[in-house]
């Protein structure tokens, strides 16, 4: 069949049917895999595994000899699972965070709890001391500008979503040098803190001078802009041994079932291996890095193996800017028209509630006969945009994406801190997120056609 021809019946609602009748002729081996994965003998196997990894291993920072034994004990634990692994090779940035301090010492001494941001330089090794110049935006920085001079920029911004806040920590500290500042603290981006800084990476404008940048905490944030409210003078001294070092040699790694049709055509599930280097990065992005090996086990437990390739890409770099993954699409987007579907983990592996997709209407149509056999975990909603890092170049050139959506209230609570451990995983959670993924990846790549572009 054609993928004109496709692409009517999915249109025309009489021969939509037939193609909803092949979906639907999967509810067995769909319900298999649930079973298998929620009841069965893989229960609770990849939170098992998440927490023997990241137990292992702990934080694994871009460019870290930490990020290198992940690399290798992933590797090696897929290899002996029985799955088809290999590792391409790509460059990665290397910041070092070094010794950090800050401390407020006007108009009282008080230690500040901080965390430099990924790619910030540092400063002269005695610190840097001056009076502190408090903001609640940009437009307020502006509005000030000739008060900045000298001074350390707070940024006290409210939190108003993840995609609308972190402008302040990417931006923050170029914003804050063209008016003459000397270092900028940004309030972490969270919802909640109990006292807890959140790093993350941030991005110097060219043609800016470059000065030290750290997250501080939403309490301390606050604490100083009543202070600044009173007309208070407040000083910090900040100390950061922060140092971006020569790229270093890293990897992807790659785990395959091989299709028995069509094994150039290949669905690709993903998260990413490297994390921050606070916390364990058990759920960024540690759980999405696990159910997309598990996703594979599944299939391969069951005997199962699908028209089209099934490949687990575990990234390398996601935090500085999905830099392994774009490496990954300058190598393979020659094969463009071969890669079927593209899925990403990357907002935790909590509760599921559906499955977010970009798409034709007509791949739509498809996906949602799909998401039908979820029935049984009660996650049959399909959304609207699949998103994630690593897999946009995909989606920006046509290739349909997909992600997981789940319970993600509490994500960054933990994100990029301390908190982000095993304390906040969930097995049943991490079995249900396996289950999801493992039924999408398979059926759409045993499906008689690719998904109509």
């Amino acid at each position: 069949m054609k993928k004109a021809q496709l692409k009517k019946i999915i249109k025309s609602p009489k021969l939509r049917l037939i193609y909803a009748s092949e979906v639907a002729g999967y509810a067995d081996v769909a319900k298999q895999i649930i079973d298998l994965a929620v009841f069965g003998a893989a229960q609770n196997r990849s939170y098992r595994r998440l927490a023997d990894f990241t137990d292992t291993i702990g934080n694994r920072v871009s460019g870290s000899n930490n990020l290198e034994m992940a690399i290798k004990y992933m590797y090696n634990a897929m290899v002996q699972d029985g799955l088809d692994v290999h590792l391409e090779p790509v460059k990665i940035p290397h910041w070092v965070r070094g010794k950090e301090s800050a401390e407020m010492t006007a108009p009282r001494a008080k230690t500040l709890a901080i965390l430099g941001l990924g790619s910030s330089v540092g400063t002269p090794p005695e610190g840097i001391e001056a009076e502190v110049l408090v903001v609640q935006s940009f437009e307020e920085l502006k509005r000030r500008a000739s008060e900045a001079a000298g001074r350390i920029v707070v940024f006290n911004q409210p939190y108003v979503s993840y995609g609308e806040t972190v402008a302040y920590r990417a931006y923050g500290a170029s914003e804050a040098a063209k008016v003459g500042a000397v270092a900028t603290l940004i309030r972490s981006v969270t919802p909640f803190s109990i006292n807890s800084p959140h790093t993350g990476w941030q991005d110097y404008q060219d043609g800016v001078k470059r000065i030290p940048t750290a997250c501080i905490t939403v309490e301390d944030t606050e604490l100083m802009w009543r202070m600044a409210q009173r007309g208070q003078k407040i000083v910090v001294k900040l100390t950061m041994g922060a140092k971006t070092l020569p790229d270093a040699d890293s990897f992807n790694t790659v785990a395959e079932i091989k299709g028995w049709q069509h094994p150039e055509q290949v669905v690709l599930l993903s998260g990413h291996l490297d994390s921050w280097d606070v916390g364990q990065g058990a759920m960024d992005d540690g759980g999405g890095a696990m159910i997309s090996w598990e996703a594979l086990s599944l299939i391969k437990d069951l005997g199962l193996r699908p028209r089209r390739t099934l490949r687990t890409v575990l990234w390398t770099a996601e935090e500085q800017g999905g830099v392994g993954a774009q490496q990954y699409f300058n190598l393979h987007k020659v094969n463009m028209s071969n890669f079927d579907l593209v899925m990403e983990s990357d907002l935790g592996t909590f509760t599921p509630i559906g499955l977010q997709f970009t798409g034709s209407d007509a791949a739509q149509k498809v996906m949602e006969e799909v998401v039908k056999l979820l029935a049984p975990i009660n996650t049959t909603k399909l959304e609207a945009h699949g998103e994630g890092t690593d897999i946009s170049p995909w989606m920006q050139a046509g290739v349909p994406g997909a992600s997981l959506h789940v319970a993600d209230s509490r994500y960054f609570w933990f994100h990029h801190s301390e908190g982000d451990t095993m304390s906040v995983q969930d097995p049943r959670d991490m079995d249900l997120c396996s289950a999801l993924w493992a039924v999408v990846a398979y059926v759409v790549a045993d499906l008689q056609e690719m998904l109509p572009r």
